[in-house]
C-alpha cells in the first residue's frame, strides 16, 4: 500500500517515513502544500497524512483541490492545531481523521491501517479469497488455515492482487504500491515475487494467472 506525507518538518517527517517503511508501506514524503498538490493530482495512493502549516500551500487548500478532483483518497490530519474550529473545519472539508501532535507513533499506525482498510475493502481487515485468507491488520496470511510463510513483498503482492481479485493488474502497478518515487524498482524483482507466491498458492488451487503482455491475476474463487 502507497502513502504520503506531506510534512514540512524534516525530522518529524524522517520519523514518519521509517515507521512507516517498517511496517512495509511504500512511502513518498513531501514538504509543502504546492508540491503535494501536483502528486495528487498526477499519481494514485492509498492514504495521505497531511501536515495544515505548510509552506505555500497550507492543508485546506490541499484537502479542498483533491476533493474538487474527485479523489476519494483518505486523508488523514496531522497537525499542532488542536483548536475545535480546525477540526470542524478540515473533517468538512473532507478529511477523514484528524490527529494533533504531539502524538505516539503506534496510534498513528493504527489509524493508518484502519484508513486504508476502510478504503480498500469496506472496513474489514481480514480478505478471503477460497481457502486463503489475509488478516491486512495483523499482516498475517493463512491457506486453509495454515500459516504462510511469506516476506513483506510477497504479502504486498498478495494484498494488491485479493483487492482486485478477478481484475488484470499490470507489473507498473504492482511495484508502484510496493515501492515509493525515489526507489529503484526492478521489474525482474516483481516477477520474482509473483512466482515465488504462485509457488506457495498452487498446491491448493489458488491460482495466479499470467496474462501475456498485461499483467497478473488472481482468478475469483468458484
Amino acid at each position: 500500500m502507497r502513502i504520503l506525507i506531506v510534512e514540512d518538518d524534516p525530522t518529524l517527517a524522517d520519523g514518519l517515513t521509517r515507521s512507516l517503511q517498517r511496517a512495509n508501506y511504500a512511502v513518498d514524503c513531501v514538504h509543502d502544500g504546492e508540491q503535494a498538490d501536483h502528486v495528487l493530482a498526477a499519481q494514485s495512493y492509498d492514504l495521505v497524512i497531511l501536515d495544515l502549516g505548510l509552506p505555500k500551500l497550507d492543508g485546506f487548500e490541499v484537502i479542498r483541490r483533491v476533493r474538487r478532483r474527485g479523489a476519494t483518497v483518505p486523508i488523514l490530519v496531522l497537525t499542532a492545531r488542536d483548536a475545535l474550529a480546525d477540526r470542524v473545519k478540515g473533517l468538512d472539508l473532507g478529511a477523514d481523521d484528524y490527529l494533533t501532535k504531539p502524538f505516539e507513533l503506534p496510534e498513528v499506525e493504527a489509524r493508518v491501517r484502519a484508513l486504508i482498510r476502510r478504503g480498500q475493502s469496506g472496513g474489514s481487515s481480514l480478505l478471503t479469497h477460497g481457502p486463503l485468507a489475509l488478516d491486512t491488520s495483523g499482516r498475517r496470511a493463512t491457506l486453509d488455515n495454515v500459516p504462510l510463510e511469506l516476506s513483506a513483498r510477497e504479502l504486498g503482492v498478495l494484498e494488491v492482487l485479493m483487492l482486485r481479485s478477478g481484475r488484470v493488474v499490470s507489473k507498473e502497478q504492482l511495484a508502484e504500491q510496493l515501492y515509493g518515487r525515489e526507489d529503484e524498482v526492478g521489474i525482474n524483482a516483481i516477477e520474482v515475487y509473483v512466482h515465488r507466491l504462485r509457488r506457495k498458492l498452487e498446491l491448493a488451487g489458488v491460482a495466479i494467472r499470467t496474462i501475456r503482455g498485461l499483467g497478473y491475476m488472481l482468478e475469483k474463487d468458484s
